[in-house]
């Protein structure tokens, strides 16, 4: 079973960068499809971006795409998020989550493991 714990979270002025980590236990981290959601108050949580394990296909969503990388090094069980020029609408808490199966996988059910959590504040 793979445990996931978020970090980097913060506040950054608009067009600022921030990087989030989540660091994951569990021997079996390289077989699983990692993604990042986020969730901002009074709103549904929305897929931002996923990789395989293999770290040969990502996915994101439009709204993030050109700003946002998501990769992961096997070898020290950890994915990231790299924000870049963030705006105030990505405001949200990120969450980190894990799927047993290779692929990419943007629906936030299909994720079998997710971590607490961590915010991300860009002040308008």
């Amino acid at each position: 079973q793979v445990q996931l714990v978020e970090s980097g979270g913060g506040f950054v002025q608009a067009g600022g960068s921030l990087r989030l980590s989540c660091a994951a236990s569990g021997r079996t981290f390289s077989r699983y499809a990692m993604g990042w959601f986020r969730q901002a108050p009074g709103k549904e949580r929305e897929f931002v971006a996923t990789i395989n394990w293999r770290v040969s296909s990502t996915y994101y969503a439009d709204s993030v795409k050109g700003r946002f990388t998501i990769s992961r090094d096997n070898a020290k069980n950890t994915v990231y998020l790299q924000m870049n020029s963030l705006k105030p609408e990505d405001t949200a808490v990120y969450y980190c989550a894990a799927k047993g199966q290779y692929g990419l996988f943007s629906l936030a059910r299909e994720y079998d493991l997710w971590g607490q959590g961590t915010q991300v504040t860009v002040p308008s």
